[in-house]
């Protein structure tokens, strides 16, 4: 051994020398190899992890629009055959009105004068007024003519009255003798230009044809006035005396406004259109393609399209609702959803371009894609430069002490391993990334930890948005859960409600749909020998109809403890109802009060479903008779009420519909053929098991399938008055 300058040589300080030397160029050529696989690895984790974020993204995404287009697309389409199926209907109402009005005249004329009628007056323009029409050579002074005018000539007042409440533009009775009363606010339309009054073919007009042709309710296609030449349908049903054609009752509506709503509904490449009974589009906003809407005699039955999915969606949404369906119609994708106007056999179609609605996703990946090329880029680059960097590092750290090399190399290949680390245990809720203290090298390791840092915090951004997103959702469950749970705390749920009363047994039920509805029922003692039964269904859903609800509940059971009979109970809460119901609620009601000591009663229908009755030791039977209309839908109507008497052992069973409208997997109406079959089970059982047993059926036939309405029942069995003790008395 020699000692040269304090280096001992061939000693154990230049053995740990050459360890130190060897140690460094092996941990340096170890270095290279580990940075080399490092950034290998990192390069395919981090393109590995762009793309499970980017596919993940993607799916909330779509998932996202797929809910808000399942729920708030199928929704507004079908409020929006509700309204249109509702304004139709109103037109009905109007005719069966007036024809029930027509067939009292013609069944007792002797009981009402002649009214004169006029002919139309120009001076009148813009008033409502009662005109009369003819057909060209008609003669008025035919005594029998004269005598037909004057006896509907009573019905100018209620003509008048119904067109100044309803939504109809025009309404009239017309005689097969070629004449009829119209009443409108447009009299000059009835004179040429010269100031002639012009004669009209009442009898070959459609409406009057039609409703002859099929002897009932008949609507006609999509028209022009003949006057005013809007554009229009017209209802029309025939009255029949002893045998013949007596009038045919008729109504106008004009379409003008469904028409200008159809136009403006196009909006971020969604539109609205209407499809008719034949499968032609009368109203469309697109003046191309299979949507277009054409003359009767130039369109398409799209029934028949070649486009199998859209014949086949059309042939659905004119039955039932459809919900969201997809649909390739001229080589391009559409989402579509479908509802029925069953009055007219039409169907509203909502229609959106799968394009336009898949861009916010496919904008949303384009920015992720923007992003993450971006940092992959700038991480390739400092790849690079850290190698370039390492070649120099080495020739430097060659000629250094053991010590800086051991320092460089942790400096270099720690941060890397923690940065491998952190980003391997990303993952369930800890998605964020934070740069770290022992990222913060000043080279290429840090501007991948910011990358990193950058890309979880625009994750979590997002994630933090779908969050809210379905917070929001599910606190309006809850609300919507408590309103349920107040609907139903204001029914009588309390059985046997009244123990001490052994004259009759009673059992009621509702079982709500998933969201607030407007189904109740009620039943009171108006006084020691009187009991009331109420059966109502309000039209819509959600807390509005439930606030309807009640109110009207409160109304009703007011009205008969005040003594008021059914009859005139529904005509008072009517006209309470109508005053200021901006929304259009209307609500169906079936009414009865029965004296407990006899079983007499009176009850009345506004629009509600048919009761069974059945009577002791046989089945239930569906008791059908012609109701009034439902409460709210018109002010000032009359209800109709009738008698009927419960001997000991019969029972009384009502509901909404609901019950009959239970739906399967397959579309199918549990119907009220089968409620009587679960009626009929076992008749002789108490209300509480007859319930039971209708409910049960009713489960077994849905099989699980979503409940949309309200299921309310209520059954009543009749035991006969109560039987009172006599003194036994003895003769002494």
């Amino acid at each position: 051994m020699k000692k040269v300058r304090n280096i001992v040589i061939g000693g154990i300080q230049q053995k740990v020398f050459n360890l130190v030397v060897v140690t460094v160029l092996l941990m340096m050529a170890a270095y290279t190899a580990v940075v080399i696989h490092q950034s290998g690895s990192l390069t395919h984790l981090m393109e590995e992890t762009n793309e499970q974020q980017r596919q993940s993204i993607s799916a909330i995404s779509r998932g996202t629009m797929d809910s808000v287009l399942d729920a708030s697309f199928t929704e507004s389409t079908q409020m929006q055959a509700y309204i249109a199926d509702s304004y139709f209907g109103e037109a009905e109402d109007v005719v069966r009105m007036l024809a029930d009005y027509a067939e009292h005249l013609y069944a007792d004329p002797g009981a009402y004068g002649l009214r004169a009628v006029s002919l139309p007056d120009r001076s009148k323009d813009g008033e409502i007024s009662a005109q009369l029409l003819t057909e060209e050579g008609v003669d008025l002074n035919d005594p029998r003519i004269r005598t037909e005018l004057g006896l509907i000539g009573n019905m100018t007042d209620m003509m008048i009255a119904l067109y100044r409440n309803a939504n109809v533009d025009s309404c009239y009775v017309a005689l097969p003798s070629g004449v009829m009363l119209l009443v409108d606010d447009h009299a000059a339309t009835k004179f040429d230009e010269a100031g002639n009054l012009v004669s009209i073919p009442i009898r070959e007009r459609a409406w009057y044809t039609g409703a002859v042709e099929k002897g009932e309710l008949y609507y006609t296609d999509v028209t022009r006035d003949h006057f005013t030449g809007e554009i229009s349908v017209m209802c029309a049903l025939p009255v029949y005396h002893e045998g013949r054609l007596a009038a045919v009752i008729g109504a106008d509506l004009f379409l003008n406004d469904m028409a200008a709503a159809v136009s403006a509904s196009v909006r971020d490449g969604s539109f609205v259109c209407i499809v008719n009974e034949k499968g032609h589009v009368v109203f469309s906003p697109q003046a191309e393609g299979a949507f277009r809407a054409l003359p009767d005699e130039q369109a398409q039955d799209l029934r028949e399209s070649d486009d199998k999915e859209l014949a086949e969606f059309v042939k659905t949404a004119l039955k039932e609702n459809t919900g969201v369906r997809t649909a390739t119609i001229s080589g391009e994708g559409y989402y579509m959803t479908g509802s029925p106007i069953s009055r007219v056999d039409w169907a509203i179609i909502g229609v959106v371009s799968k394009e336009a609605m898949d861009q916010p996703t496919i904008t949303l990946e384009a920015q992720y894609d923007d992003i993450q090329r971006g940092a992959l880029e700038r991480f390739r680059a400092g790849i690079g430069m850290a190698k370039a960097t390492i070649i120099v590092l080495i020739l430097i750290v060659f000629a250094v002490c053991a010590a800086a090399a051991l320092v460089v190399s942790a400096r270099i290949v720690k941060p890397l391993e923690a940065i491998t680390k952190r980003v391997s245990s990303l993952g369930g809720d800890d998605l964020q990334f934070f740069v770290e203290k022992e990222y913060r090298t000043g080279d290429e390791i840090e501007i991948l930890a910011e990358s990193f840092a950058a890309l979880s915090a625009k994750t979590l951004q997002y994630v933090d948005q779908v969050k809210r997103v379905t917070a929001e959702k599910e606190r309006i469950g809850a609300e919507l859960k408590m309103a349920t749970e107040i609907q139903a705390s204001q029914l009588p749920r309390l059985f046997p409600p009244f123990p001490t009363r052994t004259e009759f047994d009673i059992f009621a039920s509702m079982d709500p749909a998933k969201e607030v509805g407007g189904d109740f029922y009620d039943f009171f003692l108006v006084d020691d020998d009187h009991i009331a039964l109420v059966m109502a269904d309000v039209s819509g859903k959600g807390v509005p109809a439930a606030l309807f609800m009640m109110v009207s509940r409160v109304l009703i059971k007011s009205r008969l403890q005040s003594g008021e009979t059914p009859s005139e109970a529904l005509k008072n809460v009517n006209n309470q109802l109508c005053e200021g119901n901006n929304a259009g609620f209307f609500v169906t009601v079936w009414l009865a009060v029965l004296e407990i000591s006899t079983g007499k009663g009176i009850a009345a229908n506004a629009g509600h479903e048919h009761p069974a009755l059945r009577r002791a030791n046989g089945p239930y039977e569906l008791v059908t008779y012609r109701h009034s209309v439902a409460v709210a839908a018109m002010e000032g109507v009359p209800f109709k009420q009738h008698e009927f008497l419960l001997h000991p052992g019969d029972s009384v069973f009502v509901y909404t519909d609901g019950v009959a409208e239970a739906t399967n997997e397959k579309k199918e109406l549990f119907g009220t053929d089968r409620m009587l079959a679960a009626l009929n089970k076992d008749p002789d059982a108490i209300p509480q098991q007859v319930l039971k047993n209708v409910q049960e059926d009713i489960d077994a036939f849905v099989a699980g399938a979503e409940q949309f309405d309200d299921i309310t029942m209520l059954c009543l069995k009749y035991n006969g008055p109560r039987k009172r003790a006599h003194a036994n008395h003895t003769a002494n």
